[in-house]
């Protein structure tokens, strides 16, 4: 069964995955100028915020009416859709803190940070393209802290949206610092950008999102030579390339990064120079005698106008014919020296395909190894066209030009590696000096290109040109686009995602109440009402003190967060809780050392309080891969722990094949010690969705495992209802097995509930008590 599942996500923004694909955008480019209005103005606006699912199905039933009316658009189909995203400076503005620490140098945590103006210099943003003369983002005036996209099918229903989102942030006290319009080009140019050529025809599809082509796997079915990229290249959490990186925040699940830049087009002086280029060509007799501005400016581009590829059409462009605007089925495997297409062509410097080489002679790279630098775009043009080929409204010097806007999962990887390491790079392709193919043409640096061409004799003939650069930064600006789960977390003054409310359906319905409204119980998890409380942390994992816990009296508990930890104690009977002892980093142990953050615990079965000590496993990341240790604790006051065997891979649990991240594990209440093993469920994400499995561990012995029962959705849980992910377990220390229930308070993200699961066949679970916020507990604020 082909896996589709993406198409259904209620998490994931519309725009990144699906693409909103409208002829009228806006993007409000925001300052929050006070933080409990401005998040109260996210609350509102999250349920109205478009799901990939919502943009999906509509893309979908768009597509089909316009095949049945044979390429007309529907004029009954139309929707305006909305997504968001938040500078580092914005979500630090609704969180309240810092949204993480220490970032890895050269990393995209480090970009997110820095921002666009501070990394302006390595982008080539200098001279009349540096900050200085931006419009917004440019790190001196108005700060952008978040960026609202509105799009819609018609300027009326743009136009009626927009006023209502500037009504709504003027209310907020939300400062618009900036507002960019952008829409299609009308008639003959509509889907195409100002210099007059098709954009957006080389997007990658994704794994998980696309229906694969029955006879290439790695191909969109009905796309031929649209490639399959793994998902986790523009959505965090999800799988990514072999070879990229993860290691993001928890909170940025189902994001995305996202970057704005206004590039504003010199449609006549880049024309020009195309003119004043074909006649040095000419001169040189690198060119048929035949050849004119088109000519060369589709080889510049890599395509002529109407999207067909030089590669298969080199003589003229096939306006008429939709399969060859539109087509993707092609290489540059045969065109290694750039004679046809050349090296330094747009199309090349951006996405090379199956003809890089890292030097000339070599086979060139599969195309797969270069999944790892794409990006999805996401841009439409602004301002009066002018075309020199054709009449039009806009003058010569309107300005006029490209929003571009793309995401991906790894800013410095994905964007600013193509911007530097091959848009701008005079040396890319390597290997070939000392005439380098020179910059991008189209959208690079002032620079000079060498123009390739075969002699009368046949010898390589290499033309120098030179271009200068006619298209101009003018605004920029870093975000990250979350998924439904965090705006709502964020709306509550939280970077922890949070769960739709009972009721309401992701992405639409009423506004949120949440964890920012008083909490119950005075001190209790589950007694009265008391004032609010700051939201806590997400909690990862609790751990029972081994010689700490009375029946019916008091339990203490080590709980970790975020790589630190605490000791809390609560009571039996009322539940009260208490903080013991307050936050301490994971270096306090001497068996954590390395260990950035603590995921889950597994008390060894068969090996709790023998000869005075407490062996576990505790499952941890390493490098973007989960390992698990052996600990031991002993009893005493000074709980003396001890490393019992250093980090493995989880490839030593047969039970635990084909899991990349254990979440939780949670007793089977009445299958612990039972015929010599002891009973787990095992919840674990997978593919960007927590599922979980049944396992058993021996409780002797080498501790032998085995999956009792293969991975199945959380939806089969019916006290598990609204959550998409637990986090972790916790038991209610005097509700364990009594009247043949067994009462666990469940964390996930920054709430709890209270579910009870009974003994016997089935293990039939209920919900005790809905949802809380996890900052009523006093040991957790």
């Amino acid at each position: 069964m082909t896996d589709l599942r993406l198409r259904e996500s209620d998490e994931i923004q519309g725009d990144i995955l699906a693409g909103f694909k409208k002829d009228h955008v806006t993007l409000l480019f925001l300052k929050f100028e006070d933080a409990p209005k401005a998040r109260a103005w996210l609350k509102a606006l999250t349920p109205r915020i478009a799901t990939t699912r919502q943009v999906a199905t509509f893309n979908a039933a768009f597509s089909a009416a316009r095949r049945a009316s044979g390429g007309d658009d529907p004029g009954s189909l139309k929707a305006v859709w909305t997504g968001i995203s938040f500078t580092y400076a914005g979500l630090a503005e609704l969180s309240g803190r810092e949204p993480y620490e220490d970032a890895p140098v050269g990393g995209t945590l480090e970009a997110f940070k820095d921002g666009s103006a501070k990394r302006a210099g390595a982008l080539g943003d200098t001279g009349d393209n540096s900050p200085d003369n931006w419009l917004f983002g440019n790190g001196r005036t108005q700060p952008v802290h978040a960026v609202l996209t509105v799009a819609a099918d018609t300027a009326q229903d743009l136009q009626a949206a927009v006023s209502e989102q500037r009504d709504a942030a003027a209310q907020a006290r939300i400062v618009i610092v900036f507002q960019q319009n952008a829409a299609t080009l009308l008639g003959t140019r509509r889907g195409k950008e100002h210099f007059g050529f098709k954009d957006g025809v080389s997007e990658p599809g994704v794994r998980g999102f696309d229906r694969p082509s029955a006879t290439d796997p790695d191909e969109v079915e009905g796309h031929p030579g649209t490639r399959i990229v793994p998902a986790g290249e523009f959505v965090v959490g999800e799988e990514p390339a072999p070879g990229s990186g993860t290691g993001l925040p928890d909170w940025a699940r189902n994001g995305s990064f996202q970057v704005v830049r206004r590039l504003a087009q010199d449609v006549p002086g880049w024309w020009a120079q195309v003119g004043v280029q074909l006649k040095i060509l000419k001169q040189a007799k690198a060119v048929p005698p035949e050849a004119t501005t088109e000519w060369l400016a589709a080889r510049l581009v890599g395509r002529w106008r109407s999207g067909a590829p030089v590669c298969k059409h080199p003589g003229a462009d096939v306006p008429f014919d939709p399969s060859a605007s539109n087509d993707n089925d092609f290489g540059f495997r045969d065109d290694p020296d750039g004679l046809v297409t050349p090296l330094f062509s747009h199309l090349r410097k951006t996405s090379p395909r199956d003809g890089l080489r890292e030097r000339p002679g070599e086979p060139p790279l599969e195309a797969r190894l270069l999944d790892g630098r794409r990006i999805m775009r996401r841009g439409a043009p602004y301002g009066q066209p002018f075309d020199p080929a054709s009449e039009g409204p806009g003058g010569p010097d309107d300005p006029r030009g490209l929003l571009f806007v793309c995401y991906q999962a790894d800013i410095t990887t994905q964007f600013e590696f193509i911007q530097t390491a091959w848009i701008d790079e005079t040396n890319f392709p390597p290997g070939r000096a000392p005439h380098e193919p020179g910059g991008d043409p189209m959208v690079g640096l002032d620079c000079p290109v060498s123009y390739e061409s075969r002699a009368a004799d046949g010898s390589r003939q290499v033309t120098p040109l030179s271009f200068k650069q006619f298209v101009r930064t003018e605004g920029s600006v870093y975000a990250f686009a979350p998924s439904l789960s965090l705006l709502r977390g964020l709306g509550d003054g939280t970077l922890a995602p949070q769960a739709p409310a009972a009721g309401q359906q992701p992405g639409g319905g009423a506004p949120q109440q949440g964890t920012g409204t008083p909490q119950t119980g005075a001190g209790l998890p589950d007694g009265g009402q008391q004032p609010a409380r700051p939201p806590a942390q997400v909690v990862d994992e609790f751990l029972a003190v081994p010689d700490a816990q009375t029946p019916g009296g008091v339990g203490e508990f080590w709980v970790f967060r975020q790589g630190r930890y605490r000791r809390i104690s609560v009571a039996g009977g009322t539940h009260d809780d208490a903080l013991l002892k307050p936050d301490g980093a994971l270096t306090g142990w001497d068996a954590l050392q390395g260990v950035a953050r603590v995921d889950a615990v597994l008390p060894i079965p068969g090996r709790q309080r023998v000869g005075g000590r407490s062996r576990y496993w505790f499952f941890h990341t390493v490098g973007g891969k989960q390992v698990y240790r052996g600990v031991s604790i002993a009893d005493g006051v000074a709980h003396t722990d001890t490393l019992d065997h250093a980090d493995r891979g989880l490839g030593r649990w047969g039970s635990l094949a084909g899991v990349a991240q254990v979440d939780a594990f949670l007793p089977v209440p009445d299958l612990q010690g039972v015929g010599g093993k002891s009973w787990y469920w095992v919840f674990h994400s997978t593919g960007g969705r927590q599922v979980y499995r049944l396992i058993s561990v021996n409780d002797s012995g080498l501790h032998m495992d085995a999956l009792e029962r293969s991975d199945r959705e959380l939806t089969a849980w019916v006290s598990l209802e609204g959550v998409t992910r637990v986090d972790s377990f916790l038991a209610v220390p005097d509700r364990q097995r009594v009247g043949g229930r067994s009462e666990f308070w469940v964390f996930h993200q920054d709430r709890y509930r209270r579910i009870s699961v009974a003994d016997g066949s089935g293990h039939p679970d209920r919900l005790e008590q809905a949802d809380r916020g996890s900052g009523g507990w006093t040991s957790l604020a």
